[in-house]
């Protein structure tokens, strides 16, 4: 298959940036969607807003770091679709602080997040692709895990982890299957200062508005992905703003 749509898409952190703007912009492609994110409110508005324009989308409330999550997102799809095309692996943590503050449960939860949770996807999805003999993966990194710049050792390690494992699946995943990676440079979302002191965190947000790229430009270059055709594999994606360093 061909193109965006039909396509059923699967997107974890689906409930607020680059996770709703993608979930926004392949419904207007005619995808169906099945969106994925612990906060319920904010997931059915997301899914609400689809419907209401006369697109397809199904929530389901699923926490990443547990693994009958990623699988029960994975039924949803394939109970209510019949299959499942795509999976977007964009549930994230920014929550970036020095080592001297020791801030070790936001260590945790972003190796949580970005690494279990990747791994836990690709467990759910990978049977579902083989059956079909059919299927993409696209999973979120960052240019954090290009340059490494403090205070974002840890934020960095787990994104250049996805970047890793991103491509060990690409070399195993065959003919049949598709594996993108894609890595957003500073894009205006409400993780950016996340975790910070306030004096860092004002000056992130400050940054944000100067130059930060919008969440839909992230969305386009996952939609440029997926509408390849069969056979074609965009590997890697990079996208931030012209005056990102």
């Amino acid at each position: 298959m061909s193109g965006i749509e039909g396509k059923v898409v699967a997107i974890t952190g689906a409930s607020s940036g680059i996770g709703a703007a993608t979930a926004a912009y392949l419904a207007e492609k005619g995808a169906r969607l099945v969106l994925g994110a612990r906060r319920e409110d904010r997931l059915h508005a997301v899914v609400d807003q689809i419907t209401a324009r006369g697109g397809s989308a199904v929530g389901a409330v699923i926490d990443v770091t547990r693994r009958e999550d990623l699988e029960r997102l994975t039924d949803v799809a394939v109970d209510r679709f019949g299959r499942l095309d795509v999976l977007v692996s964009n549930a994230g943590t920014m929550a970036v602080s020095p080592f001297d503050e020791l801030r070790q449960d936001d260590w945790d939860a972003m190796v949580a997040t970005h690494i279990t949770g990747l791994l836990n996807g690709i467990g759910a999805a990978l049977p579902v692709f083989r059956r079909q003999r059919s299927g993409q993966f696209v999973n979120i990194a960052s240019t954090a895990a290009y340059v490494v710049k403090s205070p974002q050792a840890v934020y960095a390690a787990t994104k250049t982890a996805v970047k890793v494992l991103t491509e060990g699946l690409r070399q195993e995943s065959g003919p049949d299957l598709r594996v993108t990676l894609v890595s957003p440079g500073f894009t205006n979302t409400e993780g950016v200062g996340k975790g910070a002191s306030p004096e860092a965190a004002a000056a992130a947000a400050r940054q944000r508005d100067e130059i930060a790229i919008p969440p839909s430009a992230i969305a386009s270059a996952i939609g440029y992905a997926i509408e390849q055709p069969a056979g074609i594999d965009i590997s890697e994606v990079v996208v931030r703003p012209t005056v990102q360093a």
